[in-house]
């Protein structure tokens, strides 16, 4: 941290002690869940939902060692980064309208933007970039995989379907026409229903898991394509929120985003 932290917004000392006990068990969960899957061990990334939240508890949790934090509002998003030390990657995690691409670029350490569904945004995002921006902006693409007709998102692929759908060719355009982007990997929200029921397996992530296998195999079998795409060799899946993050982790998430169960109960818009 750096030496001017005194300059940062402070939380009391109670809030802070609350704030780090929640992130510490929050932590142990996913550190958990990781453990008992049969592959991929390794511990996903923690992303602090903090919308509606003070700077001030977000550096609370800073100071407790926590770095990706995730933001629904540009403009919200935007006025924290300006207030808050620049290591924090961002991750922008709210439905994204095209004319919020630009300001979001400009955010000197926006990490990732993970409801990208369409050519048009993508190709904004990699236009309005700054040219002192020295790494690619981690792009998610936002799949609907509950249907739910007031969700954002393309429609999930299956192995038996061609390889010309919308996300195919959305993910390809990605790799090659943008090289200022890199496709991270692929995004959902589950449904409520789903995300609350008392199931062990959760039919949005098996069907995000299902889409990314399809579309796996689809992008490696392209010769044609130059650019490089993944973390660490493969498709990194978002999905998983407060209330089924340990089931997303054990179904296969490399990325949950997790906020009431860190900062409480969020006050109305």
């Amino acid at each position: 941290m750096s030496s001017d932290s005194a300059s940062y917004p402070t939380a009391t000392p109670e809030r802070a002690e609350e704030l780090g006990a929640a992130l510490d068990e929050v932590r142990a969960r996913v550190r958990a869940a990781a453990e008992s899957r049969s592959e991929n061990s390794v511990e996903p990334r923690l992303v602090a939902v903090s919308k509606y939240k003070p700077a001030a508890d977000i550096m609370a949790c800073y100071q407790h060692g926590q770095r990706d934090f995730g933001e629904n509002y540009a403009a919200e998003l935007a006025e924290k980064a300006a207030v808050l030390p620049k290591d924090i990657r961002w991750h922008f995690i709210g439905g994204l309208q095209s004319n919020k691409c630009k300001p979001l670029a400009a955010i000197p350490n926006i990490y990732a933007i993970q409801t990208v569904d369409s050519g048009k945004k993508a190709t904004a995002l990699n236009k309005s970039l700054p040219a002192e921006r020295e790494t690619p902006l981690n792009i998610y693409i936002q799949v609907n995989t509950s249907g739910e007709d007031q969700k954002s998102g393309i429609t999930p692929l299956k192995k038996s379907e061609p390889a010309s759908t919308d996300l195919v060719e959305l993910a390809k355009l990605i790799i090659q026409d943008c090289p200022r982007l890199r496709l991270a990997g692929l995004m959902t929200i589950g449904s409520f229903e789903a995300s609350t029921g008392s199931d062990e397996e959760n039919p949005d992530f098996k069907s995000l898991v299902e889409t990314k296998e399809a579309l796996t195999d689809i992008l490696r079998s392209d010769s044609s394509l130059s650019g490089e795409w993944g973390v660490n060799g493969d498709l990194e899946l978002s999905m998983g929120m407060s209330a089924d993050f340990e089931l997303a982790i054990r179904a296969g998430s490399g990325s949950v985003r997790v906020g009431t169960g860190i900062f409480g109960s969020r006050p109305p818009k």
